[in-house]
C-alpha cells in the first residue's frame, strides 16, 4: 500500500494531523506538566524571598528583589501561560505536520515501506533525532533551574544535540539500506548499532551541563522531566499515527474507484 497523493494532499494531511497532535500534547502538558511548573516556581519564589531578607530584621522583599509595594507584574500571567500553550503547541504541531508531510513526500521515492509504515517510521526517526537524543544529553529543567547567563550557550548545545540526533538517525538508515538483501533482523541490529555508536561518540564530544542546585528536590526535577518527555512523545506519536491513519483512509477510499474502473475496462 504505497503512500499516495500529491504533495499538496500530503501537506493537508500533515497540517490536520499536526494540529490535533499539538492540541493533545498541550492537554498532556496542562494536566501533567503544569503542576510541576507551579511547584518549581513556588520553590524559586520562596528562595528569592529568603535571599531578599534584610539583615536587620526588616520586612523581606518580594520575589525578584522588589518590595511588596513595588512588585512587578509578570508580562503574561500563569493562567495566560497555561492557556497559551494550546495555541503555541497547536501552531507548532501545524508547522511540524507540514515538515512531516514534506519528508514523507520525498521519502516515499526511496523507501519500500507502505504508507502507514512509512509514516510511523518517519515519526519514530523524528522523535529519536529531535527529542530523544537531545533530551538524554540535555534534559529539560523547570523554571527554578538554570543560569540565565548561560541560556545562549545551552541553546546552541541543544541545537548541536539535534544535529547529532539527525546524524545518528541518518547513519542508522544508511546502514540498514546498505545491507539490503541480508536478513531483516541483521539489518535492523546493524542500523540500531550505527545509531547508538554515532550517539555515543557525540555524547562524549559534547560538553555536559549541570546547573541543578543541590537543594532542589530531585523527585520534582525528574517528575518535570518525565512530564516534558511525555508531552513531546504525545506530539510525535499522535502526529505519526494521525498521518498514517489519514493516509490509510485515503488509500482505502481510492480502492473501490480503481477497482470499478479496472472492471469497466
Amino acid at each position: 500500500m504505497p503512500l499516495i497523493g500529491s504533495l499538496k494532499t500530503l501537506l493537508l494531511r500533515g497540517l490536520l494531523a499536526g494540529l490535533v497532535a499539538g492540541l493533545l500534547a498541550a492537554t498532556v502538558g496542562y494536566f501533567v506538566g503544569e503542576p510541576k511548573v507551579d511547584a518549581a516556581i513556588a520553590i524559586e519564589e520562596a528562595g528569592s524571598a529568603v535571599t531578599a531578607d534584610h539583615p536587620h530584621g526588616a520586612e523581606p522583599e518580594a520575589s525578584g528583589g522588589h518590595s511588596h509595594g513595588d512588585e512587578e507584574e509578570p508580562l503574561v500571567s500563569r493562567a495566560g501561560q497555561k492557556a497559551g500553550q494550546f495555541l503555541a503547541l497547536g501552531l507548532a504541531g501545524v508547522a511540524l505536520g507540514a515538515i512531516f508531510a514534506s519528508v514523507a513526500h520525498f521519502a516515499r521515492r526511496y523507501s519500500t515501506l507502505s504508507g502507514p509504515r512509512l509514516a510511523l517510521g518517519i515519526g519514530l526517526g523524528g522523535w529519536a533525532a529531535i527529542v530523544a537524543v537531545p533530551f538524554f544529553k540535555y534534559p529539560a529543567n523547570p523554571p527554578a533551574v538554570g543560569d540565565p547567563d548561560t541560556i545562549n550557550q545551552r541553546t546552541l548545545l541543544w541545537v548541536a544535540a539535534v544535529l547529532l540526533g539527525l546524524a545518528a538517525v541518518g547513519a542508522g538508515v544508511y546502514v540498514y539500506k546498505l545491507l539490503r538483501g541480508r536478513l531483516d533482523t541483521l539489518r535492523l541490529i546493524a542500523g540500531v548499532a550505527a545509531f547508538v555508536l554515532v550517539t555515543a561518540v557525540g555524547y562524549i564530544l559534547l560538553p555536559g551541563i549541570n546547573e541543578v542546585k543541590a537543594d532542589f528536590p530531585a523527585t520534582l526535577l525528574w517528575q518535570f522531566r518525565v512530564s516534558s518527555l511525555a508531552e513531546t512523545a504525545t506530539l510525535w506519536a499522535c502526529l505519526a499515527l494521525g498521518f498514517a491513519a489519514l493516509s490509510e483512509f485515503a488509500t482505502r477510499g481510492d480502492t473501490p474507484v480503481r477497482e470499478s474502473i479496472a472492471t469497466a475496462g
